[in-house]
């Protein structure tokens, strides 16, 4: 009698377990919907909608990069803040996805000669969701450039630098507020569906450090869920104390720079970046390691119509996981190109949350070229080829 009992508890304990799972699997089924198998991505790229009529007079101008917009993408950004993406640059990562539609791109050594990017969706997020990533984790500088777009800007990673000490970009993000605001976006804490692992979209074998992804409005509805539009839950507005660059159109006389070459650190020429000037479309071209680096996305070569390299002092390795520091306030040297020139000018940032502001030998504001903005970080010293 006592073995029959305990044959039917056994049956019973493996039917329970069938059904729960099985109820587990059809709400996972359920969640992440019919279009995806395992965790490839829930928006196949070829589905992705159009929100709005692109071909409509593109008039508004986007206050990150003086970019022209459509009057209906502005009704769009004009709901939300800032939204800043760590995206890895590490060679097997590449093509990345999403970096053609940021309107402000920082890249910076991580680690080891790698650099990592911090990208700003705003205006050019507008028009349609983008798949962004691969995303990676924090570090203390990229914290300095996030904080100068407005209270509170959405800062989303896939965990950090913790070691104590002055690279604990996770202990500062504490320290800053961004926890217990809610603008830290930290896989760690979001998880799937927010966030996901996709093997296969590069078409290759990665590993897994190269197959994390979200989405640009994936992270604005968690933004919503938390209070954080372009107003928070106090009615404190993103921008309220935020400078904005002053932008200007193109020059009708264009320079002869046609190349701009540097490696941020020697022996790594994987990373050596590589700007050519485009003068019939007055913008540059992006080569990394040789190759023209593109967006997964939609195929094409990343471009900027302002190319800035910011010099600044490079600190480190400081502790036993290569952690470095970039001195990201007071003045520095920098160049900037557009129009197929060069200026020679300088940086000054005064505290982290300010803007940075690039001026010419005469102590004038640089007006920047409307179009997307990268920042090149550069240690001191250094070359730049041009």
């Amino acid at each position: 009698m006592k073995r029959k009992k305990l044959v039917f508890s056994f049956i019973g304990g493996i039917i329970l377990y069938l059904v729960s799972t099985g109820v587990s699997y059809a709400a996972f089924r359920f969640l992440i919907g019919p279009s995806i198998s395992g965790l490839i991505s829930p928006i196949p790229i070829e589905e992705v909608r159009s929100r709005v009529n692109l071909d409509a007079p593109k008039t508004e101008e986007c206050p990150l990069n003086g970019q022209l917009f459509t009057k209906d993408e502005e009704k769009i950004w004009e709901e939300w803040r800032p939204l800043t993406v760590m995206i890895e640059n590490h060679e097997e990562s590449r093509p990345q996805s999403g970096l053609s539609r940021a309107d402000v791109v920082y890249e910076a050594v991580a680690e080891g000669g790698i650099t990592r990017f911090l990208a700003v969706f705003y205006c050019g997020a507008a028009a349609e969701e983008l798949i962004i990533g691969p995303v990676r984790s924090a570090r203390t500088y990229f914290l300095d450039f996030a904080s100068e777009y407005g209270d509170y800007p959405l800062y989303a990673h896939v965990g950090g630098a913790n070691l104590p000490g002055p690279a604990n970009a996770l202990g500062q993000i504490s320290d800053y507020g961004w926890l217990f605001k809610g603008n830290d976006m930290n896989q760690f804490s979001l998880g799937f569906p927010t966030f996901w692992r996709d093997y296969e979209r590069l078409g290759r074998p990665v590993a897994t450090e190269h197959t994390m992804y979200s989405t640009t409005d994936k992270l604005y509805e968690i933004a919503h869920k938390r209070g954080l539009d372009a107003k928070d839950d106090e009615g404190d507005k993103w921008d309220e104390d935020w400078q904005s660059w002053k932008f200007k159109d193109d020059a009708g006389d264009k320079g002869e720079i046609n190349n701009i070459e540097f490696n941020f650190w020697s022996g790594y020429q994987q990373y050596e970046v590589n700007w050519q000037y485009d003068s019939a479309n007055n913008h540059y071209l992006r080569f990394n390691g040789g190759q023209s680096q593109k967006d997964l996305n939609n195929d094409e070569q990343l471009k900027a119509k302002v190319v800035i390299v910011q010099f600044m002092r490079e600190k480190g390795p400081i502790d036993e996981l290569k952690h470095l520091l970039y001195t990201t306030t007071g003045t520095g040297k920098a160049l900037i190109f557009q129009d197929g020139e060069v200026i020679k000018g300088t940086w000054e940032k005064e505290e982290r949350e300010n803007r940075t502001i690039f001026k010419d030998s005469k102590d004038k504001e640089i007006k920047f070229n409307r179009g997307p903005v990268w920042i090149e970080i550069v240690p001191i010293g250094k070359e730049v080829n041009y």
